[in-house]
């Protein structure tokens, strides 16, 4: 580590100056820590997030799920409007890391890193989810840009996202065993206007596939993916798995998001 200015506002106002002075945001610090460690970056100032309460709760808004960026993984899984009108939100934030990162990671924390393996990223995108920062309203299908990459501009904050209620959904991960993070993990959502599909893991990040929505618009069965081609030339190859691994695997765990949302 290395010295740096430490602050830990007490309310948003605060939270907001202290970020649009150059202070580097810190919320659950899953991230963000292990990167100060290793040097990977060195802010001057570090803003703490923890104590500011009106980025914490959840609630609900006409027919979607309000999720504030600070609230925990640990509390999205167990909060019983998420279980009741989103149960795969609360599935997918159920099934990240292992209990001490659930316990501190943050909704707001990983959205806004955009991990390219990240679980909620593809909530969001699947879900068609807005993304209210001290600043605008962000459509999830322009917020996400690629590798670590979002809309936010400097100084820009996450207060909250909403969730719009889906008719069903689901989310079927297949983990790489030593970090917990998906090595392809799809999230399926009939919002009863169509369906949207997001890919995560496979790609430099989240991405939807028209192919895939096309076909579970027409018919929301797990037979209908079968003739879908999903093409592994832009897809990630690594020690763990191929891109041609990954493309069969984005079948078969969208297969089995379909199958876990007719229950």
């Amino acid at each position: 580590m290395y010295a740096f200015q430490y602050e830990r506002p007490a309310n948003l106002a605060d939270a907001l100056k202290a970020v649009a002075s150059g202070g580097q945001a810190l919320a659950g610090g899953q991230t963000l820590i292990a990167a100060l460690k290793q040097r990977l970056q060195q802010p001057e100032k570090l803003v703490d997030l923890g104590q500011v309460a009106d980025l914490k709760g959840i609630c609900m808004e006409g027919n979607h799920v309000v999720i504030g960026a600070m609230t925990r993984h640990q509390d999205v899984a167990n909060n019983a409007d998420v279980r009741k009108h989103i149960p795969a939100l609360a599935a997918l934030a159920d099934g990240i890391g292992d209990r001490q990162v659930r316990a501190m990671g943050t909704l707001g924390g990983s959205v806004a890193n955009n991990d390219p393996a990240a679980c909620y990223p593809s909530a969001v995108l699947a879900l068609g989810a807005t993304i209210h920062t001290n600043r605008r309203k962000i459509a999830a299908d322009d917020f996400f840009q690629g590798l670590y990459a979002t809309a936010l501009e400097p100084g820009e904050l996450i207060q909250s996202i909403a969730f719009p209620t889906p008719k069903r959904a689901a989310y079927a991960k297949f983990k790489q065993a030593a970090s917990r993070f998906a090595l392809v993990g799809v999230f399926v959502a009939d919002t009863g206007s169509g369906v949207r599909v997001a890919v995560t893991g496979a790609g430099n990040g989240v991405f939807r596939h028209a192919g895939l929505e096309a076909a579970l618009s027409k018919n929301f069965s797990a037979q209908a993916v079968d003739a879908v081609t999903v093409d592994a030339s832009n897809l990630n190859s690594d020690i763990h798995a191929s891109a041609e691994y990954r493309a069969h695997l984005i079948k078969v765990q969208t297969q089995r998001a379909v199958a876990q949302a007719l229950g």
